[in-house]
């Protein structure tokens, strides 16, 4: 019986030169990247970018006449620190209590962030594994939204609130916001989703299970990085929005922290000691979720972008 050969490709003169440029390309790119003057580049730039932030924050601790007297960096040679500015915007009984807006900004922005995430999902899920006609045409709509500018549809909605009889309550901002983020989540969902094999969703579906077990017991566990770091995302974006909350706000018992910063330095535009303590103030959620769940933000947006 004769035996089959399997021919051997070699490496041939016309692919060596292929191949070697692609490998220098890389390997150029390689040494470039994590050459020392790359690193110092990058430090300087890191210093350049946080030393303002770091200014501010040593301001927010200055008193009131150091302040109206000297630069924040006199504290080298002069050092002298006070909590009294934090005690004005987080105690006083005034205009300058930012406690109650602190309060608000929570109410918004965690309807804001829960509700797009819940909708994306489900959203998501349809258009990646179910069929229905007009799938595509309907996803590209979607995906298309993402260009529309935020600006020109303000007015539109706030006529629409006004005549809906909700504005100057919280149900604008939350729908704004949640209106606002879901052709990104749905986009980033879906191209997760999509990356998961169809053999699973197939023994799935072979023993038995319809489409809402498929989705809650077999999409969400695996959907947890993306979910993740779209939360953390949606959760910056509204806590920092100013624009949404002195648009559809108006009223002190539902403007977010950003407005009272902002009608702060409007009306005590020279009392830097407030409105640095202020800004620290509205600074200290953002920071704190992003240090905690920055690992997941890193992993959901990898996610699903590369294969084997």
């Amino acid at each position: 019986m004769a035996q089959l050969s399997v021919p051997v490709v070699a490496d041939t003169p016309d692919t060596l030169p292929g191949r070697r440029r692609g490998r220098s390309a890389a390997e150029t790119a390689r040494k470039r990247l994590t050459s020392p003057w790359a690193s110092l580049a990058a430090v300087v730039l890191a210093v350049l970018w946080t030393l303002p932030t770091f200014g501010l924050f040593v301001t927010s601790f200055r008193p009131e006449a150091d302040i109206k007297n000297s630069g924040w960096w006199t504290v080298f040679t002069d050092p002298t620190f006070t909590l009294d500015n934090y005690r004005t915007v987080l105690g006083s009984t005034g205009q300058d209590n930012l406690a109650p807006y602190f309060i608000n900004s929570i109410a918004i922005t965690l309807p804001a962030v829960i509700a797009p995430i819940l909708i994306a999902a489900l959203a998501a899920y349809a258009f990646a594994w179910m069929r229905f006609p007009g799938k595509n045409t309907l996803f590209v709509a979607v995906f298309a939204l993402q260009v529309v500018p935020l600006q020109v549809t303000l007015l539109p909605l706030l006529e629409l609130w006004v005549d809906l009889g909700i504005n100057r309550t919280f149900w604008p901002i939350w729908l704004a916001h949640t209106m606002f983020a879901l052709p990104l989540a749905v986009f980033l969902l879906h191209n997760f989703m999509r990356e998961i094999p169809g053999e699973l969703i197939e023994a799935a579906r072979v023993d038995g299970a319809g489409h809402v077990t498929v989705f809650f017991r077999l999409m969400l566990p695996m959907l947890k990085p993306a979910l993740a770091a779209f939360g953390i995302y949606q959760f910056l974006w509204v806590w920092n929005d100013l624009l949404v909350g002195l648009t559809f706000g108006g009223q002190p018992n539902v403007n977010p922290l950003t407005v009272a910063l902002f009608n702060l330095t409007g009306t005590r535009g020279t009392a830097w000691h407030l409105l640095s303590a202020g800004a620290f103030v509205s600074i200290i959620v953002p920071v704190v979720v992003f240090v905690a769940l920055q690992r997941y933000f890193v992993r959901g947006l990898l996610a699903g972008s590369v294969k084997g």
